[in-house]
Order: structure tokens, then sequence, then C-alpha cells
């Protein structure tokens, strides 16, 4: 179980998200975003090293507000190989420098991702240990479990984990509120995780953070 330290960390999280979000292709806001912490969830590391959130944030800066996942993973040490995917470092008030990379390239954090839409992990609370997300909704209709063998894929609607068998976990970074408060998954989806989270004139909107797609087992 992870634990949650509430400490400080320089630059925040908001900080670093403000520099990155712009250069990634499914970002639809202005120059410089206008962020506030939204909502999201975590995940365990069976092994206790990484630490994994989806983290929700919404930014005013465009037209139109907009809500993004954005999953990170944070790590002691810099991850080999996956420089692409840095999102920057922070220090952290306990654990000292810290590496915080986009979760859907980090392997830990997307075998997780995999685990829990395969039903084997749990959604946790984003801000409190040992405790289970209350507004994650988990759906798949198979048994068994989707390979973590895949390539990553982003673009401008979002990220796209795809395994050799054509099976593709599609991650709705700018999320899309449903209709009337419902998320109702599309025809001839395998499974996805759903979630809400707090828009910017306070009210809940509920949506897919995640929808998994293809044939076979999952």
């Amino acid at each position: 179980m992870a634990v949650i330290h509430h400490t400080t960390l320089k630059p925040s999280k908001l900080e670093l998200l403000t520099a990155w979000l712009p250069s990634r292709p499914w970002y639809r806001g202005a120059a410089e975003p206008e962020l506030a912490k939204a909502g999201g969830f975590r995940l365990d590391d069976p092994q206790g090293e990484v630490g994994i959130e989806f983290m929700v944030v919404s930014d005013v800066s465009g037209s139109d507000p907009v809500a993004y996942l954005v999953p990170l993973a944070y790590r002691g040490a810099p991850l080999e190989g996956a420089e692409h995917a840095l999102v920057g470092t922070m220090e952290h008030g306990v654990l000292g420098r810290r590496w915080a990379y986009d979760g859907c390239h980090d392997p830990v954090a997307a075998a997780q991702l995999v685990a829990l839409i395969g039903g084997r992990a749990q959604a946790q609370d984003q801000n409190v240990s040992g405790t289970p997300a209350q507004e994650v909704v988990v759906s798949r209709a198979e048994e068994g479990s989707l390979s973590s063998d895949f390539t990553v894929t982003d673009d401008r609607e979002g990220t796209a984990l795809t395994t050799p068998q054509g099976r593709v976990l599609r991650l709705h970074r700018a999320l899309q509120p449903a209709a009337d408060g419902l998320f109702v998954p599309p025809q001839g989806t395998i499974g996805h995780v759903a979630g809400s989270w707090e828009a910017p004139d306070g009210t809940r909107a509920q949506g897919a953070f995640t929808v998994l797609h293809g044939g076979g087992r999952v």
C-alpha cells in the first residue's frame, strides 16, 4: 500500500504541468495553461517503488474550460530510456528528489493500469492512504488479462496503448463530460474506467478515463 505524504513539493505538480502540457498533441488550451486540481485516483505499485497517480486538472486558459487526464509516475531515480516522457523533477519534503514521468510511458504505471481494467488492481483515493477511490468505476466484459506488451502513441485525440493483437487501450486526455451526467460506454468496447471530476463552476462531471477496444480476451 502506497503511503501518501502531506508535505511540500518544489515545484508543485501544477507548476510542472503548466510547463509540460502545451507540448502535448492533445492539449487544447492557450500557450500558458491556467490549471486547478479537479480529481483523480492512485494505483499501488506492488513493489512499493513507484508512485502512480491519475490526476485530473482543469484548464480555463482557452475559450472553453477543459479537463485533462494526466497519469503521472513518480520515481526516486531517472527511468532509463524514458527521457521523452519526463514531465519534470521536484523536491519532495520527505522523499527528496523525484522524477515525474508521463505514466503512459512508464512500464510500472502502464502495467498497473492494465491490472486495473483487468480486475487485478483497485483504484485508490488520491489523498488518503489505504482508502479505495469512491468515484472510479471499472467495467470489463471478459475474464483474463490484457497483455502489457504494447506500443504507446500520442495524438490529437489522446493516448493509445496498442497490443500486437490489435487491442487498443485508449486514454481520453481531454475529458468529455457524459450527457445527462451518466457515462455509457460505446458499443463494441471490451471494458472501461470511468470517473468524475470537479468542473471550474464547482459542479461534478462524469466521463470515461480510458476505454478498451478490440477482440479477444481482456
